[in-house]
């Protein structure tokens, strides 16, 4: 009996699990891939004119880099975490966000002794076992920025402007709103938040079952709880206002007058907190415009006492992230149409080995020429190799058989208008660059590597 007629392969073959991605995380396809180009690509020019420089640290780190740098009471490090033992028994996790792997990079690489501030930029993936919804996954990208080395309300400031650079570029920057906040150095917020925590004492029933937790864990989060019941609570509650010194005011409003001097417009919310421990002075976000905080894109602030947390000196630091997902999100919804490079502009089709032959170096010598170029060296019939350059939307096709390469010539063909002539074999290279155009060409030249 073969397999096909054994029933119990049958029944093994109907009861497969279909393969696919697990949830909360996807499949980056080459559609959306134009859009992530697009993004890293205009992140990488802001970066390189305000000189930053490109870091990225491991996908895997040891647990305790964030247990110290995020807080072990936030809910990245209660809940989130992919965290595992590894085959040596150590305790490793998934990096959940960028900025703690940074300044753990800083302190073991003696980053110190460069000229201060030092400023990175990144572009990577993150993980957190968060609840899957739309624009949120639990593989996500983000690019973020940081200056390391020099406590100043400007530059917190240049972090928020070069975001706004940014989105402007990408034609989104009327979706969001900045929201900014000041939560003080680490002395001020602890007066602030034992003067919570007491006003929160005796009310616990009237708390979600998260916030009954973060009373004593981390009492800041009350204020940003979306419950309604928490909401009324947050607004009753004492206002940070009343317990900032002298210097978090002075820091503040120096924040505010550099905003209004570069134009930016700015809310202030003094429920802003963010939802790590590491954050000290100005913190921020940039809310969508129409939902809010449930769709913010990103946002960051000042933590100069991280350093210190993570086994280094007290180093003053600011920077942000941004969601690149949730930001391609807002160029769709904008109708924002992103240039493509990967187009193909040339098919060649071939019949016959001698012309197949022909067409390899040929191809070859298009694409050293910058001509993005393709053929279908399997197929044998002209027919199917012409229909598949249809489907290509090529606006000229190449066409080598035998009689053309007895005569040393090549059949170029315009797709468009069904319009087909002659050219010699030796020129046809130079007659595809003049119709595609020099500014239409993909270069790149290995002549820009200098090995010393």
């Amino acid at each position: 009996m073969s397999d096909e007629q054994n029933p119990i392969v049958e029944e093994a073959k109907e009861h497969k699990p279909k393969l696919q991605t697990p949830p909360g995380f996807h499949d980056i396809l080459p559609k959306d891939h134009e859009y992530f180009t697009f993004v890293k690509k205009v992140v990488r020019h802001r970066a390189r004119q305000a000189g930053y420089r490109r870091i990225t640290t491991p996908i895997l780190e040891f647990t305790e880099v964030f247990d110290r740098g995020i807080g072990d009471a936030t809910d990245i490090v209660e809940k989130e975490m992919y965290t595992f033992m590894d085959k040596g028994g150590r305790s490793m996790t998934m990096k959940p966000e960028g900025t703690a792997g940074i300044c753990r990079a800083y302190i073991e690489h003696g980053m110190k002794e460069l000229p201060q501030p030092v400023e990175f930029y990144y572009i990577e993936p993150h993980f957190r076992y968060d609840k899957p919804q739309k624009g949120r996954f639990r593989m996500f990208w983000q690019f973020g920025f940081e200056i390391i080395g020099e406590s100043d309300p400007a530059l917190d400031v240049q972090c928020i402007f070069i975001a706004y650079k940014i989105f402007k570029d990408l034609g989104v920057e009327k979706n969001f709103t900045l929201q900014i906040n000041n939560i003080g150095s680490q002395k001020s917020r602890a007066k602030y938040v034992e003067a919570l925590i007491n006003f929160y004492t005796g009310k616990e029933r009237s708390l979600c079952e998260n916030c009954q937790k973060r009373l004593h864990k981390n009492p800041l989060r009350l204020l940003d709880c979306k419950k309604e019941d928490c909401r009324i609570l947050a607004e009753l509650a004492p206002k940070f206002i009343q317990y900032r010194s002298k210097e978090d005011s002075e820091f503040h409003q120096s924040v505010k007058e550099f905003l209004e001097e570069l134009g930016i417009a700015y809310i202030e919310n003094d429920k802003l907190v963010r939802g790590l421990d590491y954050y000290s002075q100005t913190v921020f976000e940039f809310w969508d415009a129409e939902t809010g905080a449930q769709n913010a894109v990103g946002g960051g602030g000042r933590y100069d006492g991280l350093m210190e947390i993570m086994g280094g000196e007290p180093t003053p630091a600011v920077g942000f992230a941004v969601g690149i997902e949730r930001l391609i999100d807002n160029m769709k919804k904008n109708n924002v149409e992103v240039p493509s490079k990967d187009d193909v502009q040339i098919f060649v089709a071939q019949l016959g080995d001698l012309a197949k032959k022909k067409c390899l170096r040929l191809i070859d010598e298009l694409r050293d020429r910058g001509v993005r170029t393709i053929g279908a060296l399997g197929k044998n019939s002209f027919k199917a190799q012409l229909r598949l350059a249809d489907k290509f939307k090529v606006p000229y096709a190449l066409i080598l058989g035998i009689t053309e390469v007895r005569d040393g010539t090549i059949i170029i063909r315009d797709m468009s208008k069904g319009q087909q002539r002659y050219v010699k074999m030796d020129e046809v290279v130079d007659e595809v660059v003049r119709l595609i155009g020099q500014d239409n060409l993909d270069m790149y030249s290995p002549g820009e590597i200098v090995v010393a």
